[in-house]
């Protein structure tokens, strides 16, 4: 079966980058945006290609698995302006996220730096730190334009995200709800968290050699790691 730590082994005081993806990691998965977002996609792929509900559905769904986003489909094969994508894909309702102080409070103890690192672009990755109350957080932000659409788990974001804020691999730590994005973070030396959080596209390979550990509650994870208390 699966390893499941309460402490992670590999971490070290001597770590000094904290790795955060977004979308079900720092909000739960309960709260489900992605159906908001699923829908707006299909809508987005029929606007795009003139196919019914159905067809835009599946070929959307196409896209996720053989080009790892919806988006790196439609630009590949209809030649998408990613910024409108975007744009039309995040205008969904927040009111389904609340704030979760203690999850601030646990991020604020860790030492060093803490870096969101998402699929999702850089103003609605605020909207959704805005609501949760964690917009203080974090000291720097990496997204899709700067990864220059090349998603997680695309290897070449994370040798991009390294580079643009010098984070040394080796002294850094992922946080992810997505196994198969772990994967190339564990082959850079990152050490890996996945956030076992029953969403749709997380636990295909939850028993992977890539996950140093796991965790249903990602901030008593991180009290338990830094030894601060609740708030």
């Amino acid at each position: 079966g699966c390893r499941v730590n309460i402490a992670l082994p590999l971490y070290a005081a001597d770590t000094d980058c904290w790795v955060f993806d977004l979308d079900n990691t720092l909000y739960p998965a309960s709260a489900n945006l992605f159906g908001l977002m699923d829908g707006r996609m299909a809508a987005f792929v029929g606007k795009v290609t003139g196919a019914d509900p159905a067809e835009s559905r599946r070929i959307q769904k196409r896209y996720f698995i053989e080009h790892g986003t919806t988006l790196s489909g439609l630009m590949a094969d209809h030649d998408v302006d990613p910024h409108d994508y975007l744009a039309f894909v995040h205008d969904i309702p927040l009111d389904r996220l609340e704030p979760e102080p203690e999850l601030a409070a646990a991020i604020h103890a860790l030492p060093g730096r803490k870096i969101i690192f998402t699929n999702a672009d850089a103003p609605y990755a605020r909207r959704v730190l805005e609501k949760r109350g964690l917009a203080d957080c974090f000291e720097a932000m990496f997204d899709i334009h700067d990864a220059a659409y090349a998603p997680k788990p695309d290897p070449a974001a994370y040798d991009r995200f390294c580079a643009d804020h010098a984070v040394d691999p080796a002294r850094a730590i992922m946080f992810e709800d997505m196994a198969r994005n772990l994967k190339p973070a564990k082959a850079l030396g990152m050490a890996t968290v996945w956030i076992n959080n029953g969403s749709e596209h997380g636990g295909a390979e939850a028993c992977a050699s890539f996950i140093d550990a796991e965790t249903h509650c990602l901030s008593q994870f991180l009290f338990a790691l830094t030894g601060a208390c609740p708030a």
